[in-house]
C-alpha cells in the first residue's frame, strides 16, 4: 500500500463529524482525534512551525522554500465530516482490478454503475468502498491526506524545487463554519488552494452564494370539532409556504449554474411548525431576487394568517470567483500540473462552496482542486485508489519550481 493510502485509511478511521446544533467551535470535540493525530504526524516527518489551535481545533504547519523568488504557497483540506449517515469508517475496504460489475456493500446496499455510471471509468483501478451505513470520508480526508503526502515529498526530497508551503486543516467546513477562526496572517501565504473536490482533474474557482432561511410558523390549536373560525394548522401554512416557491427550482430539478431552494428540515404540528432551506444561486443578482421571494412568500401569509410566520435568513458565503479572476496563474498552474500527471483538467463551477471561499473573501484567493472522491455525503461514498494517488502527484507538480 502506498504511503498516501496508508495515510488515508488511518485518517477515514478517526470519526469527526461535525454537528450544526451544538453551537460550539469546534461543533464536536472528536475532531480533536484527527487534528492531534495531524500535527504529530507533521512534527515526526519534519514540518515547521506546527501548531495546534487547542481551542477552535485548527491545524498548521510550514515547509520552509528552498529556492530563492518563488511565491508563497498554501494547501487547505477540512478534517471534518458531514453530518448525516454514520462517520465511523472504520469498515471501509478496498476493492481491487474493479470489474465493472455491482459492488456489494452490505445486504441492502450496493454501488451500481446504472446508478452511479461514473464508476465505469475506473474499470481496472482499485476502488476504496464504504460498508453500506457510513460516510467513507473521502470528503475531505483525501485531501488531507494527499497534502499530507505532499508534505512528507517536500521533506524528504530537496530536489524538488519549491518556494515556502504553508499547510492548514480545519474543522467544521460541513457546517459553513470552517474558516471562522482561520488565522490567515500567521498562514503567511500569498494564494492557496483547497483540496476538496471531487472526480481527477477537476479545478474550481466559482461556487454558489449561499444562505440559510430559518422560518418558525406559530399556528392556534384547538379540538377539530370546534376548530370552524379559531383553528390556524401551522403544518399547513409550512406546505403553504413551500408551495409559494418555485418548484422547478429544487435541488433535484436543476443543474450547472442553476440556483435552487433547498427544504432541509420540516418539523410541524398543528401548534407550530419549523423548517430551513438553503437559498443558492452562482449569479448575485438572482441570489438577492431569490431571499426577496422567501420575504414576499412571508409577507402573504402573515398577511393573511395574522403575524404566524417569522423568517430570518443569514447569508453562508459569497461565489469567490471575483476575488479569484485577477489571480488566474493559479489555474493555470493547476492546470498545467494537471496535464504534467496525464490528466485532463475540467474547470467547472462548484454547485456548493468551499472553505476558499471565505478564505478568498478574507484576502486570500483560493480555488479549489479535486481529491479523486465520489458521492460525497453518502453511504455509497466512494474513491479509487489510483485517483489519490494521482492527486499527491499534481499538487507536488503544482509547487515544483521549473
Amino acid at each position: 500500500m502506498s504511503s498516501v493510502i496508508d495515510r488515508f485509511m488511518r485518517y477515514i478511521s478517526i470519526d469527526t463529524q461535525s454537528d450544526e446544533e451544538t453551537g460550539t467551535s469546534p461543533s464536536t470535540a472528536k475532531q480533536f482525534n484527527l487534528a492531534r493525530v495531524l500535527a504529530d504526524d507533521m512534527r515526526e516527518m519534519g514540518v515547521s512551525n506546527v501548531r495546534l489551535d487547542e481551542e477552535h481545533c485548527y491545524v498548521y504547519g510550514e515547509i520552509p522554500a528552498n529556492t530563492e523568488g518563488a511565491r508563497k504557497l498554501g494547501f487547505v483540506s477540512h478534517m471534518d465530516t458531514a453530518p448525516g449517515p454514520s462517520g465511523d469508517a472504520s469498515r471501509a475496504r478496498i476493492v481491487e482490478n474493479y470489474d465493472g460489475g455491482v459492488i456489494r456493500l452490505n445486504d441492502s446496499v450496493s454501488l451500481d454503475p446504472a446508478a452511479f455510471p461514473d464508476m465505469l471509468r475506473y474499470v481496472g483501478k482499485d476502488l476504496i468502498v464504504t460498508d453500506g451505513v457510513s460516510l467513507l470520508g473521502a470528503d475531505d480526508k483525501a485531501g488531507v491526506a494527499e497534502i499530507m503526502e505532499l508534505a512528507d515529498r517536500l521533506i524528504r526530497d530537496d530536489t524538488i524545487k519549491h518556494g515556502k508551503v504553508s499547510i492548514a486543516f480545519t474543522p467544521d467546513e460541513e457546517i459553513g463554519q470552517g474558516t471562522d477562526h482561520f488565522d490567515i496572517d500567521n498562514f503567511d501565504a500569498e494564494c492557496a488552494y483547497t483540496v476538496d473536490g471531487g472526480a481527477v482533474g477537476e479545478i474550481e474557482y466559482e461556487n454558489f452564494n449561499a444562505a440559510t432561511a430559518f422560518i418558525s410558523i406559530h399556528g392556534k390549536d384547538i379540538h377539530p370539532g370546534e376548530a370552524k373560525g379559531i383553528m390556524i394548522n401551522a403544518a399547513r401554512i409550512a406546505g403553504e409556504f413551500d408551495g409559494m416557491l418555485p418548484q422547478d427550482q429544487r435541488p433535484e430539478c436543476t443543474e450547472g449554474y442553476d440556483g435552487f431552494f433547498h427544504l432541509t428540515k420540516l418539523n410541524a404540528t398543528n401548534a407550530d411548525a419549523q423548517m430551513q432551506y438553503l437559498v443558492r444561486d452562482h449569479d448575485a443578482e438572482l441570489f438577492e431576487q431569490k431571499k426577496e421571494l422567501m420575504k414576499a412568500a412571508a409577507a402573504y401569509i402573515n398577511a393573511k394568517y395574522g403575524d404566524v410566520l417569522k423568517l430570518e435568513i443569514k447569508d453562508a458565503y459569497r461565489n469567490m470567483k471575483e476575488i479569484v479572476e485577477p489571480h488566474m496563474y493559479l489555474i493555470d498552474d493547476a492546470k498545467a500540473a494537471f496535464e504534467a500527471c496525464g490528466v485532463e483538467p475540467k474547470v467547472i463551477a462548484i454547485r456548493g462552496g468551499t472553505d476558499g471561499a471565505m478564505l478568498s473573501y478574507k484576502g486570500l484567493p483560493c480555488p479549489n482542486l479535486s481529491t479523486g472522491g465520489h458521492n460525497f455525503h453518502s453511504n455509497t461514498e466512494y474513491v479509487p485508489v489510483q485517483s489519490i494517488e494521482t492527486m499527491a502527484d499534481v499538487l507536488t507538480e503544482i509547487v515544483r519550481v521549473n
